[in-house]
């Protein structure tokens, strides 16, 4: 399916995430990435997720756009190699076993009732206080939950509250779209 990115840009990116992993498991030192593609420089929320087979390897992401979506992709393709603490780092030899899957994500929007999460569709973030957390719209279907079931984890496994804070009305609830690709090498 195209989407935003053709598959020469959605190749590039993959590239430059394998990439990335490879050159800092080797030197400890991130690699220099450069672009010329004017599409790839835009400014862009982004997760990288890492499998080993089907288990959840590494995922790491910034949900807002405060960098060029390729210095992102490197940048979290490298955290969620080394950085996830659920997980020790990936080792050079486990490399070539790993499939890198990345999620672009559209602007969240704030949201008055949770009616307007389509599951499956919709990744959401929930914001109370300084507790924030993050599911990508393939968590929900990956799990097999339902939608308050999704909230619930959501609240509880990642935002550090109460499984029910989603319905409290200072809770804040946001939703985004991805575009989502992915590679084995």
């Amino acid at each position: 399916m195209e989407g935003i990115y053709p598959k020469e840009e959605r190749e590039e990116l993959l590239k430059i995430a394998r990439d990335s992993i490879k050159s800092f498991l080797t030197t400890k030192k991130p690699p220099r990435i450069e672009t010329k593609n004017p599409k790839l420089k835009e400014k862009r929320g982004v997760f990288v997720t890492l499998k080993k087979g089907k288990a959840l390897r590494g995922c790491i992401g910034f949900i807002e756009p405060i960098f060029p979506l390729y210095h992102a992709i490197s940048e979290c393709a490298i955290s969620a190699a080394t950085k996830d603490i659920r997980f020790p780092p990936v080792t050079v030899e486990e490399l070539p076993k790993i499939t890198i899957e990345i999620s672009v994500l559209s602007p969240t929007k704030k949201v008055a009732s949770i009616d307007e999460i389509k599951m499956g569709v919709h990744g959401v973030v929930i914001k109370k206080g300084f507790n924030q957390g993050i599911f990508l719209p393939q968590v929900a279907k990956e799990a097999g939950w339902n939608k308050e079931e999704f909230l619930s984890h959501l609240c509880s496994g990642k935002a550090g509250l109460p499984p029910d804070a989603w319905k409290d009305k200072d809770t804040e609830i946001y939703i985004f779209t991805v575009e989502k690709f992915e590679n084995a090498d």
